[in-house]
Formats: structure tokens, sequence, C-alpha cells
């Protein structure tokens, strides 16, 4: 039937059929004979009556019928015939993937059936069938089953691949029906399982990545032929072309198709309108580049339309309103573990804990035991990179992170700081996944015992704790509370129950300030003499902010050379009455080396003592409180008497150097000392 034709000859609506199609060019026109004579019509070489016959565009014909079942009965029809006119000169064999899609749909299976029967002997019918989970049928309790084909023609290739998410109470199920229609369709099964093997399992996975990226590239230049066919273009060396970084849909190869066309254009002004257009290769290039260039322009607008949404949250009250502007989408923190040198098992231990229960919850919806952990804390002495290791959490997790500190919550107003608490976790679950970031935590959540504490300041770490892990708090919100602090000692201790997981980021050694320094250098101008190594047995005791520091004022040596240097060359040139030399660029800079190095050590030094009282409490509570903890309150007792000796004798000393003529007595050095 022809609908919507704009050429002379048949009226919308007129009944046909098509007689006359050209094999090297199938899309091109189709000759149709109509049921009535037509105006301008033609006996189409011979193929039918004088004045029913005309040539129509592919695009201008419609089926009769074009409901979805008798166009599948059609394709049946057409794929046997095909079958058995192929099987006359030599065996055949026709593999239907996905045999389900082509058979269950397909309102008459014993007509099917009947076919596959009649089939002549030399033609086999293999049928692939993709489990979902790794069930087995109850026909077939075996997990690998082999069968002779005998006389049967058939085949059923069952791919059992289990799905890692399937439940076990589903494997007891009965046999859907779909399976049991191709279990009568094709008689002999033979099921193939997953490798096993570990090295075979990665083995068979990177040959299925291959696979993929092969039909992706021969689907894209297919689709590419049929639109440039379609249009009655030629591309030279299109087979060439390897796109494999997208799948290209019809619509995108028409953009594509459309591009190239006009750069060839561009190109040649001067092409025959008459003959045949004919694009080269770097015209579809074009085209594609144009496409990829749109593509990340619109990935740019969703970042940025994603800060809109973000302000588009229906927010319950004045409170929610005013904290919304203290979220960071994950994509705005811009930092990744891979900027974090060392470190490597406090991050395990955050991508156990944080990340995949954020990334992945229905792995944790299954008994009590596996519920998200709520709160982690990270203490340390300070710069050792607790505060990056929050923000790379929340970038690689994908979760909103929530920036609190006391200016955030408190107000000027009695009652008012309850209100914003209870703001910042009902507006992290609004957000959810969402990381609650409490930097210097124990300046907010400290002991309550203080006797100078005020007591709106009490109420509000009331508040805290009661939305944090309270009576009506929900275990399936996806909100974790992440405190970070080199004073966890001066915690409450209802504060530290709610933080579980208790990690100590240390000061780094030798081989971990060695990863630092390579990922603080890692896009600096180094000489090929410098030793990593041996800076980091240099930097005994440094932080990773220390590193940083120390690297910074090497990197700033080469620089104090050239502006000397400029400065001795524009006071000869003034001494000289000559015009000054230009000045240096960027590209004048030379690389840093060891002595930048060895010069800058000697002006930056460690911030933290490893022997300090602070250093000391940390490693004492860390033994009791920590991950990995002895747990032994005795070793702590002695170790805080130590502590509290040295810190008594720092003071006699303080006391003795400032009053050179006072003497004190045995008896109160000890009591000070205790």
């Amino acid at each position: 039937m022809l609908s919507n034709c704009i050429y002379r000859g048949p009226t919308n609506g007129s009944r046909g059929k098509v007689v006359l199609l050209f094999d090297d060019n199938p899309l091109s026109k189709i000759g149709v004979r109509f049921d009535k004579p037509i105006p301008d019509g033609v006996d189409l070489g011979g193929c039918c009556e004088g004045g029913q016959g005309f040539f129509c565009n592919v695009t201008d014909l419609r089926l009769e019928n074009s409901g979805i079942e008798e166009l599948d009965k059609l394709l049946i029809n057409t794929l046997f015939e095909v079958v058995v006119s192929e099987s006359r000169n030599e065996p055949f064999i026709l593999f239907m993937k996905d045999a389900e899609k082509s058979i269950v749909g397909n309102g008459d299976p014993f007509s099917f059936k009947s076919r596959l029967e009649n089939l002549p002997d030399n033609v086999v019918v293999i049928g692939s069938h993709t489990h979902t989970d790794s069930r087995k049928e109850k026909s077939h309790p075996g997990g690998l089953l082999f069968t002779k084909f005998g006389s049967n023609q058939t085949a059923l290739l069952d791919l059992a691949f289990p799905d890692s998410f399937g439940r076990l109470h589903d494997r007891g199920k009965e046999v859907p029906k779909p399976n049991k229609t191709l279990t009568k369709l094709f008689p002999n099964k033979v099921t193939i399982h997953m490798p096993q093997d570990e090295g075979l399992l990665a083995s068979w996975k990177q040959q299925l990545d291959r696979d993929v990226e092969t039909l992706k590239i021969k689907g894209n230049l297919h689709n590419l032929r049929t639109v440039l066919s379609r249009c009655g273009v030629e591309c030279e060396g299109l087979e060439a072309l390897c796109i494999k970084d997208q799948t290209l849909t019809i619509e995108n190869a028409e953009k594509i198709v459309g591009w190239a066309i006009s750069h060839h254009l561009m190109q040649n002004a001067e092409t025959d309108p008459d003959a045949k257009l004919v694009v080269s290769c770097e015209s579809i290039q074009y085209g594609i580049g144009i496409l990829q260039s749109i593509q990340n322009e619109s990935k740019s607008l969703k970042k940025s339309l994603k800060v809109v949404v973000m302000n588009d949250i229906v927010t319950e009250n004045e409170f929610e309103k005013r904290l919304l502007v203290d979220v960071i989408p994950p994509n705005d923190i811009g930092v990744t573990f891979d900027d974090i040198g060392a470190l490597e098992n406090v991050k395990d231990t955050l991508k156990e804990l944080v990340m995949l229960p954020l990334q992945r919850p229905e792995l944790f919806c299954r008994g009590q035991l596996t519920k998200p952990c709520k709160g982690i804390l990270l203490f340390g002495p300070p710069g050792t990179g607790k505060t990056m290791l929050a923000k790379a959490v929340a970038t690689e997790a994908g979760a909103n992170f929530i920036n609190i500190s006391m200016s955030s919550i408190t107000s000027k107003w009695f009652g008012e700081g309850e209100k914003y608490v209870k703001a910042v976790f009902s507006l992290a679950s609004k957000i959810a996944p969402s990381v609650i970031f409490v930097d210097e935590v124990d300046s907010m959540l400290g002991r309550r015992e203080n006797p100078g504490e005020h007591e709106a300041m009490r109420k509000m770490k009331n508040e805290f704790m009661v939305n944090w892990d309270g009576l009506r708090t929900k275990d399936t919100e996806r909100v974790l509370v992440l405190a970070a602090t080199n004073r966890p000692f001066d915690l409450d201790e209802a504060v530290i129950r709610r933080l579980p997981r208790r990690l100590m980021v240390n000061l780094p050694d030798a081989p971990n300030r060695a990863k630092i320094l390579k990922v603080i250098l890692a896009k600096e101008d180094l000489s090929s003499g410098l030793d990593m190594d041996a800076i980091a047995s240099m930097t005994d005791g440094y932080s990773g902010s220390d590193l940083k520091n120390l690297c910074v004022t090497a990197a700033h040596r080469p620089i104090k050379e050239i502006l000397e240097k400029e400065k001795k060359e524009q006071a000869a040139a003034l001494a000289e009455g000559i015009p000054a030399p230009a000045l240096s660029g960027s590209a004048d800079i030379r690389s840093l080396n060891m002595e930048d190095f060895k010069h800058a050590h000697q002006q930056v030094c460690a911030s933290v003592s490893s022997e300090s009282v602070n250093m000391t409490e940390l490693q004492q509570w860390n033994e009791l409180y920590g991950e990995g903890g002895s747990r032994k309150p005795h070793n702590a007792s002695r170790a805080w008497s130590g502590a509290l000796q040295n810190y008594g004798q720092a003071l006699l000393h303080l006391f003795c150097s400032s009053s050179p003529g006072r003497h004190l007595s045995k008896g109160c050095v000890l009591k000070m000392s205790l």
C-alpha cells in the first residue's frame, strides 16, 4: 500500500504487490504492480500488465497489514523459504540468537514446530537462550548436559550465565513457560556455564569485551552505510573507520552524514550537481567530531543542571533552605583517591565501609548485621590528609557532601541551633546518598561534663545524637556521618559509640612519604637525578602537608634564581646605558633538582613531633578505641603517667627558667608530675 506519495502515478492508498527488486541496491526504487491501472503507469520491463506498474521509493511503501503478529509470521515464512532454497546446494546451519524472542512471541508455535520437522536432512537449526540466573530446570537436573542429535535436527544452546544479584529462593521455582516452549521445540539441549576458574573467567570476560567492541564497530558502520545508501551518497574508505567509543543510532548517523555532506560541499565548491555524490572518509570524521563535541557540551550542561536541580529540592523550612548552600555535589569536589599518596589501608577500609554501601545498597539489605555503617571517625596528627580523604570518599561514591561547622548550625536566637541540627539530617535524607562531614568534631561534640559549657551547646549536642542514631532514625537511609579530629580523646562517650569505626591517619613512614612525593610532583618538571627515596629518607616525621610545603619551597628556588639574574642584568644594563634585556618566561625556569629540596629542607621542618604529648595521647587512644588496637588499659595508664611526668618536668623547666633565683623542693616536683 502506498502512503504519502509525492510522485506522479499512484494515489495515496493504492494497493499493489512488489514484483521487481535490484539486488545490488535494494534500497533504491522498487517495481510495484498495482491492482488497477494508474496514470503514467508502465509494464516494469514486462513484469506486469501495461499501465499497472510503477517504480516507487522504499519510504513511500507500507505493508497492507502492519500488525506485529503478521509481520513476524511473514518474516518466519521468508526465513524458512530461504533455508530450504539454500540447502538444495549444500548442508545448511541456521543459528537463531535469543530464540525466545522469535519463537515464543509467535502466535502459532505448533506451526513453527511442524516447519522444523519438515526441514531437509542436511539442515540443522541451533537456537540460543540466555538465563538471567543460575536456576536449573527440573527436566535437566545436571549442571552440564550433552545429548546426541540423533534423528532430530534441532538443538538448544542454553547459556546459563548466573545473575550476581539473584536470590537463593528463586532457584526452586517452576520453570517459566517460555523455557518449556523452547524445550519442546528444541529437544536436544546443551547447557554452557561461565568458567569457574578465575583465570579462565577473566580471559572469557576480556573476549566478551572484545566481541562487544567488534559488534559496536560493525553496527556503527552498518548504520552509516544505511543512511548513505538511503541518501544516494557513497563514501570512499568507509570500512577503514573504527568508531568504538560510542554507539551510533540511526538518528546520529543521519546527523553525521549531513555534516559530512556539508563539509564535502564546502571543500569542493565545483562539484557536479548531476553526478553521484562521493564524500571522503575525512568528511565522515568531521561529522563524528561535531557529534562528539555536541555530546560533550550536553554532558557539561547536565552537570550544571544538576546544581539547578539541587536548588529545586523542596525544603520544609527556612533552616533546610539556608543549609542547602553548604551542599556540594560530588562532581564539584574534584578530589579522588588517586590524588592522595599512601594511606592504602585507610583508603581500602573507606571503600568497604562508605563507598560500597552507597553505591551497592542491594548487597546490604539482607539481614540486620550487614546494615551500612552510620559513622566513621578519622583521627590523627594535623596535616595527614583526613579532610582530603573525606572529599575523595564523597567524589568516588557519587554522594552529596554536606560540610558542617559550628558557624553553619549556631544562631544567636535561643532554640534555633537545635532546629539547624535537625535540618541537617532531614536535608541529608532528601539528597541521599549523602555524607555529613564534620571537621574538627571535638569542637562540636566534645564532652558534656564540661562545667563551663553553655546550656544551648549541650542541647545542640543532644539533638545531633538523637537525629544521628535515635528512636526515629531509619536504617535504610543512605546517610553517613564522617568526622575528623586530631583530639579524639576530647569526644563525648556517646559520640564515640555512634562512630563504630575509628581509623587513625598516622604520620607516613619513608615508603609512604615517597608515594606522597610522587603524587605532589606528578605534574612538575623534574631533573633526571632527582631521588624521591632520598627526599623521603631526609624528611622523617613530616606529614603530608609538610611535604607539600617542602615541595612548594623547592619550586620557588628556580624562580628566585631567575629574579636575581634579571636584577643583576638590569643593574648592569643601567650602568652601561644600554636597554635592559627581555624578561624571562616560564620556559626559562629550570627543572627541579636535588639541591632545591636540600635547600628547602633547611627552611621547612616538621610541624608535628613524633615524641610530643599529643602524639603520645593519640597513640594510646588508638590502642584503646581505634582499629586494630590492643585494648589493654594498663599499658595506657603507664603511658599516661609517663606523659604526665614529662609534662610536669617541662613545667618545672619553664618555671625555673623564668625565675632563676627560686628553687622548688623535691616534694613539689613530685606533686606537679603526678
